[in-house]
């Protein structure tokens, strides 16, 4: 038989697609929460807040190392563009999540300097989110390239549109970790997080429509995907869904729901991954490079797929135990150690 039996460019195109996905989420709301910690004053609350997270926030930055390592083997021509044009972003991404971890660890141990720790944790989650906001707003927007190479300035990825996809995604996170707290706290707190689950939507609404509006406008060739017929019809539910996930989060931040402020907030950040997803496919360098251009060798990928598959499903369980051994509320006197 001639060709493939399998094309294993899809294959890592639903591993990666699938890591930056879950680490967008997972992360997301323990980012979310930390930035949430920064605004809270009470002690106890503040507690409660940090023990929320506690068990399982480590673990989430998994799907980063995950995601990374993907573009790296499977698509490295991606990678050697991409990384160079958004090097300083994703250092001070890097740096501040280990000064965000080391934060966490400190202000349990070092009580004395606790109000110092307690702010490195706050301002380091909103420093990592917004840098991983410039990122996607400079993916977005795309890259100076001349043959297989980056050749545009350092801080090309600095410009307006990426600072307000910085300042969208941390809202965002946001209203990911507000969802996370509904969940999992109760009484004054979780009537607090509400309150600013409400105020972190409206933002995402606005980052929302601004990205929505943006990107067919300047890019012909995505205005005309999305609103050309008959794409229009086939793509309308995207666009729909996002509506009524907003509605319906508005809506269960207002009641006496526990899980499905952070169920909806699950939702709107899936319709707008796929908004996304389906502006750019097929292309990995935007406007520049698919991903079969981009894609590394057959028999490369086939070797390295092996070991994945082997990997993907012991990073489920060990996710998913964690997140049902520490299940229900978290209380004031159970906490972290």
């Amino acid at each position: 038989m001639n060709g493939p039996m399998l094309d294993l460019v899809g294959v890592w195109t639903v591993i990666l697609g699938a890591g930056v996905f879950f680490y967008v989420l997972l992360d997301g709301f323990d980012l979310g929460v930390g930035m949430l910690y920064g605004l809270n004053p009470d002690s106890t609350s503040r507690g409660i807040i940090m023990n929320s997270i506690a068990p399982i926030w480590d673990g989430n930055e998994t799907w980063l190392i995950l995601g990374g390592l993907a573009l790296l083997a499977a698509f490295p021509l991606a990678f050697a563009i991409i990384i160079p044009a958004l090097y300083f972003p994703v250092l001070l991404m890097l740096l501040a999540l280990i000064f965000r971890g080391v934060a966490f660890e400190f202000r349990f141990k070092d009580k004395e300097h606790r109000g110092f720790w307690d702010n490195a944790f706050a301002y380091g989650s909103a420093v990592a989110t917004f840098a991983q906001g410039t990122v996607l707003g400079a993916f977005i927007q795309g890259f100076q390239v001349e043959g297989r190479q980056f050749t545009g300035g350092s801080f090309d990825w600095l410009t307006p549109f990426s600072v307000m996809t910085g300042v969208a995604l941390m809202a965002g996170y946001t209203l990911l970790g507000a969802g996370w707290l509904i969940l999992k706290t109760e009484g004054s707190l979780q009537d607090w997080a509400r309150v600013q689950g409400r105020r972190a939507l409206i933002l995402v609404l606005v980052g929302i429509g601004i990205v929505s509006l943006w990107t067919p406008y300047a890019e012909p060739d995505i205005a005309q995907r999305w609103f050309t017929w008959p794409n229009i019809v086939f793509l309308a539910p995207v666009p729909l869904a996002s509506a009524v996930l907003a509605w319906a989060t508005w809506r269960s931040l207002g009641r006496d729901h526990h899980a499905w402020p952070f169920v909806y907030g699950i939702g709107l950040f899936i319709t707008a991954y796929l908004g996304l997803a389906i502006s750019l496919w097929p292309n990995i360098v935007p406007h520049r490079y698919s991903l079969w251009d981009a894609a590394s060798s057959e028999s490369t990928q086939a070797f390295l797929l092996v070991g994945t598959l082997f990997l993907l499903p012991i990073i489920l369980l060990y996710s998913g135990w964690s997140y049902w051994v520490f299940r229900g509320k978290v209380k004031a006197d159970a906490g972290y150690h």
